[in-house]
């Protein structure tokens, strides 16, 4: 069977970085955090008391009161995303699309907390007169009713799910729908993920982790990935959708096309709940994966958007499997975390990062690493390696590559290609 080639024709975001794709890229590309003192909730109390928002947000802007009572804030973000994305690949407007053979799988890590959180304080205060939920609590709760509005808005009929692998959820989303794509399954899928984990339990139980940055003092400098003094990553919202479609379908209606899927990998840890293994063998089991699956050397790539969540493990065991992989041409590669200016959005991450890719492979140039300082080096990190400190850098981007490695030891990785005919 000849699989089927698929390319991006559509993108959303609703970022700390910007409220749409135009924004976040060029804040990305200008080096701006996205950090800032938390807004959500009383932090007084909390060891960290910052992390990357969504800015300007108002859900009225976007949803009349009665509707948007049916949708936690994680599925707000994905439907304006969403609708981003399929505006961007004119998928409602166009009468030759059979929308049973478009599809939406938009993943969430932690789905509706901030919805639980409040059912639980109402259940509280009420216990003595029985249950008291919304009917909009389970609607509310669970994490793949976003994929589920998003296709009752917008009449698809394709495959429709959700998907849940801590942070690397919607880079599994993404390879979910680049197969269903290239085995014929689906003509296109409106892909992604949506996270708005800023909320006490939230950031509560991160804390409690010890896996949140502390940096009350500094948070626009607080996620510096690599960097001796990383203390832990910066916790972020928002939303990201690319529409992923299948070629001859996207040129027969003659849609823009940003780039093409190539391949996907995934693979397993097997060593701890929350920290990668140390000589990062599940990370470097998962990008050969990927470049097995894309049929490309090692060689191939030009830009690795790295997982690099700031954290003092994690941070060095990809760099290893960094070299592990691409051996001497680890050197000629532009790495950088965009999670330096981002944050991390858990199960959002991987979209944004292969939204990433995709503008970088489209205009050939790699957005930074930022907060880190020549005096501020790990001794168990090659700075021989380019990780695009503190300024994007103009380069040929033909291939690049995403990696998103989430709690339980799961990781998935995706590579993006310049389009070509």
């Amino acid at each position: 069977m000849e699989l089927k080639r698929v390319v991006v024709t559509g993108l959303g975001v609703l970022s700390p970085l910007g409220n749409d794709v135009a924004s976040t890229w060029k804040n990305a590309l200008a080096g701006m955090s996205g950090a800032g003192p938390i807004t959500r909730f009383d932090v007084s109390k909390f060891k960290t008391q910052f992390g990357c928002e969504v800015k300007d947000y108002n859900e009225t802007d976007y949803f009349d009161r009665k509707e948007a009572r049916k949708y936690d804030r994680y599925a707000q973000y994905a439907i304006v995303a969403a609708n981003q994305a399929i505006a961007d690949a004119n998928l409602d407007d166009d009468p030759s699309i059979d929308k049973n053979r478009v599809g939406v799988i938009v993943a969430s890590g932690v789905g509706g907390i901030r919805s639980f959180e409040l059912e639980a304080g109402d259940y509280a205060i009420n216990e003595e007169k029985g249950p008291h939920h919304s009917p909009f609590f389970i609607i509310r709760l669970v994490p793949n009713m976003a994929p589920g509005h998003i296709s009752i808005l917008h009449g698809f009929h394709g495959p429709n799910y959700g998907v849940v692998a801590a942070c690397a959820s919607s880079t599994n989303a993404l390879i979910d729908s680049f197969n269903l794509i290239r085995l014929g399954k689906a003509d296109a899928i409106v892909a992604g993920g949506a996270e708005a984990p800023i909320s006490t339990s939230g950031v509560g139980g991160f804390n409690s982790m010890h896996a949140l940055s502390v940096r009350n003092d500094d948070p626009k400098g607080a996620s510096r990935p690599f960097s001796a003094s990383r203390d832990g990553f910066v916790i972020a919202e928002g939303a990201a959708i690319l529409v992923l479609e299948e070629l001859e379908h996207a040129r027969k209606r003659g849609a823009k096309i940003y780039a093409e899927i190539i391949g996907g990998g995934m693979s397993a840890d097997a060593y701890h709940m929350t920290a990668s293994h140390p000589d990062g063998i599940g990370a470097r089991l998962v990008m050969k994966n990927a470049l097995d699956d894309a049929q490309i050397s090692p060689d191939d790539i030009d830009y690795i958007n790295v997982h690099g969540t700031s954290t003092p493990v994690g941070d060095v065991s990809e760099v290893k499997a960094i070299l592990d992989v691409f051996g001497k041409h680890a050197y000629d590669l532009n790495i950088s975390s965009t999670k330096s200016m981002t944050g991390h959005l858990l199960g959002a991450t991987g979209a944004l990062e292969a939204m990433f890719c995709v503008k970088a492979v489209q205009e050939d140039i790699v957005p930074p690493t930022i907060n880190h300082a020549d005096d501020d080096c790990d001794e168990n990190i090659d700075y021989n390696l380019n990780f695009t400190y503190n300024k994007a850098q103009r380069r040929t981007v033909n291939v690049a590559l995403s990696n998103t490695f989430g709690f339980g030891g799961q990781n998935s990785c995706i590579i993006v290609k310049k389009f070509t005919e």
